[in-house]
């Protein structure tokens, strides 16, 4: 897998420490409280890269059973270990619905784009206010923008904003689950790809601040 320096983006749905009450349920026989925040926090991951409906339930329960969570098992790595066999999963899944969808872009340099840092604070937000975003009243707003992005494009933001999938562990997933027999992903072309993503969001939130 590509190697990477710097620091790697808070995933909105699994870097964040589950509450100390929920971890007292789960110590005490609740793991059902535990397998029940993990899960919902996949479906709207494995939604915003496959869909809403069967697939993504498929994938949700894939991705848990996967884990094997347990009592005795630490809860956020449970999180984050069912987070990578899910997102594995729907890159498979995105490659067999549309062969080459995921290829890496060929002869991809740098474009002049509005955004210079690959990183999401570049496109005007932060980690909670796009999880405000997606989870609050402009929910279906970004839903249509991810929508309306190209596979990769909306691939690569999913996991590296939403995911919180460094560059080189993004890179790793689409070289290993792409379904691509072209040329491999790199770390430059993941960055790259996140910076033309970002600053399609910033025009997004652009238009949106306008129509207030």
């Amino acid at each position: 897998m590509p190697q990477e320096s710097g620091s790697q983006h808070s995933s909105l749905y699994s870097a964040g420490p589950i509450p100390s009450e929920q971890l007292d349920a789960a110590a005490n026989g609740g793991l059902h409280e535990i397998v029940e925040q993990i899960a919902a926090g996949l479906y709207s991951l494995a939604s915003m890269l496959v869909g809403e409906g069967q697939d993504s339930e498929r994938l949700v329960e894939t991705a848990i059973a996967d884990a094997e969570i347990s009592v005795c098992q630490d809860p956020q790595e449970a999180r984050l270990s069912s987070q990578r066999s899910l997102s594995a999963a729907a890159l498979n899944l995105i490659a067999a619905r549309n062969p080459g969808s995921l290829d890496a872009p060929e002869g991809l340099a740098p474009a002049s784009t509005c955004i210079d840092d690959d990183d999401l604070a570049a496109a005007g937000i932060s980690s909670e206010e796009l999880e405000g975003m997606i989870a609050g009243p402009e929910r279906d707003r970004v839903r249509n923008w991810l929508a309306s992005l190209p596979t990769t494009l909306r691939t690569v933001f999913v996991l590296r904003a939403v995911a919180g999938f460094s560059a080189a562990e993004t890179a790793g997933l689409l070289q290993a689950h792409s379904g691509s027999q072209a040329a491999p992903w790199t770390l430059e072309a993941v960055r790259e790809v996140f910076r033309q993503a970002l600053c399609s969001l910033a025009s997004q939130l652009l238009h949106a601040s306008a129509e207030r």
